[in-house]
């Protein structure tokens, strides 16, 4: 087995040892005493991840299902759905919308960048009547956030549409607030900001989103958003949950709220502050322009020259240092580097002088 690198992806992102023995609870009945008080705390506390009083559930699967959940329960045949395009992410999102029968009616903008507020209000009031606004925050192929949440869904809801935010990978490291806003759906997964292993989707579902289903029951039964409401009113997952993923939630829910939720947003504040700084300092350049980079998820260009694969090879087997690559348009063009969860100090100088002496090693 590898020695235990620094994991510096957009996720997963590192695990703390009081989250990673957590897995090792013992094996109980998920229809038992147990787990119900096992989930009715980890509920208990995505509410207040979420800053809701609403309803809230958690999906044994990636944050792709929580995306595909949300989608498949608002979403039927000839629906309108208004998606903001710019990124691998949100162009997966809006391929979703299509597969359920729905037609997305894209606000594009170039990859680094976001479309403007003034944008989505034009297509929005062109089109009329849409069925709901599905919005990536914060899109991790690129390294961009799109800043208007709180606009965008009032926006939504003043044309009578739903409002979803898919916040995978910023919620946590953002601070959004569910209720106060608004926003009828909201998505995360546990392995991002969070800290928790991968594998776990978390979801906030509206009072408005509970009386759509009831009078519109979806066709999907894994994802199935009543079902799961239903049962974890008494304490239960429909289906059998990854149990020791629960029991790791749950700690790493802990850890957070011990810390505090503004104080972890300030912390991922600070360090992405520190990121761009550093690689500011080697003449590295960011893909997203300056008033919408993500602080989750920074990603830069390489200088020319620099072989993406060589490169991070390099920087993991020879510093111990993992980040992930660029894809579509970006392959082999840009490295991103994930600021999330337990990041802190000593993990970005070390992430910095990493990237630092690699590039001098290939040249730059």
């Amino acid at each position: 087995m590898d020695k235990q690198k620094l994991i510096m992806l957009p996720g997963p992102t590192n695990v703390s040892d009081r989250v990673m023995r957590a897995m090792l609870g013992p094996i109980i009945n998920h229809r038992g005493d147990a787990f119900r008080e096992l989930y009715r705390g980890v509920l208990e506390k995505t509410r207040q991840l979420f800053q809701t009083e609403g309803a809230v559930l958690v999906l044994s699967s990636s944050g792709t299902g929580g995306v595909e959940a949300a989608v498949w329960n608002l979403i039927r045949p000839g629906d309108v759905a208004v998606v903001p395009v710019f990124g691998e992410f949100s162009t997966r999102l809006a391929e979703t919308v299509e597969l359920a029968g729905g037609r997305a009616l894209r606000v594009t903008s170039d990859f680094g960048k976001v479309p403007t507020l003034d944008q989505l209000r034009e297509a929005v009031d062109k089109q009329g009547r849409f069925k709901a606004l599905f919005l990536v925050h914060n899109e991790t192929s690129t390294g961009v956030a799109a800043p208007y949440l709180e606009e965008a869904t009032r926006l939504a809801r003043d044309h009578g549409a739903f409002a979803v935010i898919d916040a995978i990978s910023s919620l946590g490291g953002y601070a959004i607030p569910v209720d106060r806003w608004g926003v009828d759906m909201c998505i995360t997964g546990s392995q991002k900001c969070v800290a928790a292993p991968p594998g776990l989707a978390l979801l906030s579902v509206s009072d408005r989103v509970v009386e759509f289903l009831k009078g519109s029951p979806t066709k999907t039964r894994y994802f199935e958003i009543s079902r799961y409401l239903e049962y974890g009113a008494r304490g239960e997952t429909p289906f059998t949950p990854a149990l020791p993923l629960f029991y790791a939630l749950d700690e790493a829910l802990k850890e957070l709220l011990e810390e505090g939720l503004a104080n972890r947003v300030e912390r991922h504040d600070r360090m992405s502050a520190l990121i761009y700084e550093g690689l500011a300092r080697m003449k590295l350049r960011p893909v997203a322009e300056k008033d919408v980079r993500s602080k989750t998820v920074i990603a830069s260009y390489y200088p020319s020259g620099v072989d993406d694969a060589k490169f991070r090879k390099a920087l993991a087997y020879d510093k111990g240092v993992v980040i992930a690559g660029g894809f579509g348009p970006f392959a082999g063009k840009v490295f991103r580097v994930g600021c999330m969860g337990q990041i802190n100090e000593g993990f970005v100088q070390t992430t910095l002088k990493a990237i630092g002496e690699t590039m001098a090693a290939f040249g730059n």
